[in-house]
């Protein structure tokens, strides 16, 4: 089919439109991934989504599309994607709770992109994670160290690309939700963070629907997968392969934000109490997607033996 045909599905007007099917929604993936569309059938696909709501088929046949149509990576263990814009968050304390994930002997793959914000890709170097641009590069970074970056823009250059449209629309697109969904390691665990909570139940049906097994999807700092220690966290997302929900207690009774006060990112080596438990908090909730019974205790021990001699 060509793309105009998709969008003729998604805009036909009141009573006559209807969503994407899986498959046509993949379909219409791999012809804008391939360029085989003109600009603006790409352009309103991706407005009439957005006006539209995406759904969990439309989403998982994009996410089956992308994958089908990028470099074979290593496998992991745990996937752990970073796609906000950072406009609302501090320091990315979330990158030494990975880290230490991959310390606990895990084999951990972040990727992603953050917009004009440099607060990640900056504090990657701070906590010691590798960045790769090949598959080559990470798999010799995931043997040493258990963890590897991937930027989006080296993982799957033609999704960069359509991600970027965001500059030229002025407004979010699927895509970004489909970043997420991307899994480049094909881990059996992921864990997600979403700005907007309506989103974490969309990512969650999406998962279950790809065949995944184990899934965390919470609002969490600035978009990103880290859990405010000070407020009770809604959790969606799978166990088992089945839908799965919980709600996590406050660590602390601080009222602050995670944002507050600007942290300078030399910072991450030197983490106040409050950010401590931010760390603590997105371990404990990152190992339990891993099926870690105990998994605050495992996150305590891992600071007490490993968290203050983390620092690259």
């Amino acid at each position: 089919m060509s793309l105009g045909e998709h969008v003729r599905t998604l805009g036909r007007g009141p009573g006559r439109s209807r969503s994407l099917t899986r498959e046509e929604a993949a379909d219409a993936m791999h012809l804008m991934l391939r360029r085989e569309t003109a600009p603006e059938a790409t352009g309103a696909l991706l407005m009439l989504l957005r006006m539209k709501g995406e759904t969990a088929d439309e989403i998982a046949g994009f996410a089956e599309a992308a994958q089908q149509d990028m470099l074979q990576l290593p496998q992991v263990d745990l996937d752990w994607p970073s796609y906000a814009a950072g406009r609302t968050r501090g320091a990315p304390w979330f990158l030494r709770a990975a880290k230490l994930v991959a310390q606990a002997g895990h084999r951990v793959m972040l990727h992603g992109w953050n917009g004009a914000d440099p607060k990640v890709r900056a504090g990657l170097t701070q906590v010691g994670i590798g960045v790769a641009q090949t598959p080559q590069m990470a798999e010799t970074y995931l043997a040493r160290d258990n963890i590897v970056y991937l930027p989006l823009e080296n993982m799957h250059p033609e999704l960069f690309r359509l991600l970027c449209l965001r500059d030229v629309l002025h407004l979010r697109s699927c895509v970004n939700t489909v970043c997420r969904m991307l899994n480049p390691g094909a881990a059996s665990a992921s864990v997600q963070g979403v700005f907007h909570p309506s989103y974490r139940l969309l990512q969650a049906d999406a998962g279950a629907i790809l065949g995944w097994r184990s899934l965390s999807v919470i609002k969490g700092g600035g978009g990103e997968f880290e859990r405010h220690p000070a407020k009770k966290i809604a959790a969606f997302g799978l166990r088992n392969g089945q839908t799965w929900e919980d709600q996590f207690a406050p660590l602390r009774d601080d009222t602050r934000r995670l944002s507050e006060p600007a942290a300078e990112l030399g910072s991450l080596q030197d983490p106040s109490e409050f950010e401590r438990d931010v760390i603590l908090g997105t371990l404990a909730l990152a190992l339990e997607t891993l099926g870690d019974p105990d998994s605050m205790q495992t996150a305590r021990d891992l600071w007490t033996t490993l968290g203050a001699s983390q620092a690259a």
